[in-house]
């Protein structure tokens, strides 16, 4: 999620402060802009949410609150030097029990109040689940001899939280084994606040995930990492406050853990659906489910407690198929097949469900209901999009257009609390047929900020803003922040049009159900008011992670940094000897582009150059600069030195903090 999006700002460059704010966006000093109230238009919009749902429906939060042990014995979980993994105080504000704000769409309240109920679980006799200390559960199943740990949540800090939560409050055991369901970094990156590496490696716990789970933990948003990291800091509302005019939560789960990440190397695989497994005494079935929510994801069944984890293919949300941080889209069609089959194997049986993020189900009728209108839900998405789009309809015009039926739209599980529906929608259209509409006159769009300036010089500035105000008192939210943003790309500074557009984007997040839009929304508006606050840009990279990134990883993920337009016209080739490894690669670089070859060597090549690789994990870290590599004594040269440190001097190094709101 986003501490993986944000985990490959392990660049090879070590982005680690930040740079000085351009006067442009930079506000000045005492000069912040608060937050304002909801407008009539806003409490009208949330108004018909409320008229539209069943609020009288508690069963949620009554299933939250089943078979509750107890909560951490403190609510803030401390890292090292003191820093703050998690903060659970920070979401008080959730607790009370009196309808939603002005400022929160009601329904998107009614989720975030149910995700404020953290702490220990009991499922069913024999599992239990840690929920809403972090992003992801984490859950236990009674083993023969210890703890059968199911995902260890975003970081070391939290899983230990949870561990010593169920050792001190159900009973002290060692873990036995863990299974991972999916290879997403809320889900692993606690490993070893659980299990010690040594014990992994001799085999003496259990580690089990679905194949390809560590090429997929390791690479999915490794190379779009700094535009993914910075684009998840508004999806998630990383500079809001929290509180009922800022974030509220991401409707997936409460807190985002920013304590240690870490990974292991799995020691058991789970290869095809319908394998079976014996965990220290319990009997587990498995489904493989990849390319669902996940690149490697599986969902298994424990026939002992007739209970079902279900990963996160069938949560109390519509998902995204394309996540607002970006990635690859995933496949609607095939989720819905995934659920269907998992209704196939497991249905008659199962009693419960559980998921890694949420809360259980409890009865077959209930649990499958559930399964079966997720994977409906996924399915009416797939098939409509594409009815409307064979049609002729584009994708902004089926997104307009689209409708959920009431039986499913109208089921809390399947509200856009973390996905989004039109969202979703042009996603599904992007994955078949791409982004262009088939208009020729939008196959080659002007750049936006020079398209801006024109709309601007055919309308009017003064005639923009009229508009805009007009359509400001009339609730037209949307069309504000369309017209302004024009203006604010062509005028970068008219503050009159960046606090009109900021002013329609906050009424239009106090008016989403999607906590990540809100985010978006609103982060977007503390842009436009207040100017980026740049911060240290994150760098989380992780140890574990590093080591675990293929050689080959790091020279694809270094090719990208290679500023093309400045190295088009020299040529240069390299022989790399990594002796600990005990790998070669021949690298040349020619046309703007650098290519290596695992395995060959290059007869006349202008050098070779030998380091570690453990060197590569060194910049990887930050301990050594990319640029500095060629004078570091870690390297031993055969040939031109100069030519290689010149290579090192056409890298570019990104700048996590760059506009968004702006030009």
């Amino acid at each position: 999620m986003k501490l993986l999006a944000s985990l490959i700002t392990l660049s090879f460059f070590a982005v680690a402060h930040a740079q000085p704010v351009p006067a442009s966006s930079a506000p000045s000093a005492g000069s912040d802009i608060a937050s304002k109230d909801a407008t009539a238009a806003t409490l009208r919009a949330n108004d018909q949410i409320r008229s539209q749902l069943n609020f009288s429906d508690r069963r949620d939060f009554d299933d939250a609150r089943r078979g509750f042990i107890a909560t951490l014995p403190q609510p803030v979980l401390k890292g090292s030097g003191g820093r703050t993994v998690v903060d659970l105080t920070k979401y008080d504000f959730l607790r009370n029990t009196d309808a939603a704000p002005p400022t929160v769409n009601p329904s998107l309240w009614r989720q975030e109040q149910i995700l404020a109920i953290h702490g220990l679980f009991k499922v069913v006799d024999g599992i239990y689940q840690v929920r809403n200390i972090d992003l992801a559960n984490i859950t236990f199943v009674r083993g023969k001899t210890g703890w059968i740990v199911v995902d260890t949540g975003s970081s070391e800090e939290s899983a230990k939280a949870a561990l010593d939560l169920i050792n001190d409050k159900v009973e002290r055991l060692p873990v036995s084994a863990v299974i991972i369901t999916h290879s997403h970094v809320d889900h692993f990156s606690g490993l070893r606040g659980v299990v010690s590496e040594q014990d992994v490696r001799s085999g003496k716990v259990k580690l089990i995930a679905p194949d390809g789970f560590m090429e997929e933990a390791v690479s999915e948003n490794v190379f779009a990492g700094n535009a993914m990291s910075r684009r998840a800091s508004y999806m998630y509302g990383d500079l809001l406050p929290k509180s009922p005019r800022g974030t509220v939560g991401s409707g997936l789960g409460l807190v985002n853990a920013t304590g240690t990440l870490t990974l292991l190397q799995p020691n058991t695989l789970v290869h095809k659906t319908g394998e079976k497994l014996t965990v220290d005494g319990i009997d587990v079935v498995f489904q493989m489910a990849p390319g669902t929510e996940a690149p490697a994801e599986m969902l298994f069944y424990f026939p002992q407690y007739k209970t079902l984890d279900v990963a996160e293919d069938a949560t109390h949300s519509l998902h995204n198929l394309l996540t607002l941080r970006g990635a690859k889209v995933r496949d609607a069609g095939k989720w819905a097949e995934a659920l269907d089959q998992t209704i196939d194997m497991f249905g008659g049986d199962v009693a419960v469900s559980m998921a890694s993020h949420h809360w259980p189900q409890w009865g077959n009728d209930r649990v499958v209901e559930h399964l079966k209108k997720q994977r409906d839900l996924y399915k009416y998405i797939n098939d409509q999009t594409l009815r409307m789009a064979n049609e002729g309809l584009t994708m902004h015009e089926i997104a307009e257009q689209f409708v959920l039926p009431d039986a499913l739209a109208k089921e809390f599980y399947n509200r856009g609390y973390y996905g989004n529906l039109k969202h979703d929608v042009r996603a599904t259209y992007q994955m078949y047929l791409g982004w262009w509409d088939a208009n020729p006159a939008n196959l080659d769009p002007l750049p936006p900020a020079e398209e801006a300036k024109r709309y601007v010089d055919l309308i009017g500035a003064d005639n923009i803003m009229a508009n805009a105000r007009k359509a400001f008192e009339q609730g037209d939210y949307r069309w504000v922040a369309t017209i302004t943003s024009k203006l604010v790309f062509a005028q970068p500074e008219n503050q009159a049009a960046r606090q009109l557009e900021a002013d329609a984007l906050e009424q239009l997040g106090y008016q989403t159900e999607s906590g990540p839009v809100r985010n978006v929304y609103l982060t977007g508006a503390e842009e436009l008011r207040n100017g980026i606050r740049k911060m240290a840009a994150p760098n989380t990279a992780a140890p574990d992670i590093i080591a675990a990134m293929t050689t080959d990883m790091f020279l694809d993920f270094l090719a990208i940094h290679l500023n093309g337009p400045r190295a088009a016209d020299v040529h240069y080739t390299f022989n790399l000897v990594l002796p600990d490894a005990n790998e070669r690669y021949a690298v040349t670089v020619e046309n703007g582009v650098m290519i290596h070859s695992k395995g060959k060597t290059l007869p006349n090549a202008d050098a070779t150059i030998t380091f570690d690789r453990s060197t590569l994990d060194d910049i990887a870290l930050g301990k050594l600069r990319l640029t500095d590599l060629a004078d570091s004594g870690k390297v031993k040269f055969e040939g031109d030195r100069a030519g290689f440190k010149a290579l090192l001097g056409l890298f570019d190094k990104f700048d996590y903090w760059f506009a968004i709101t702006t030009p």
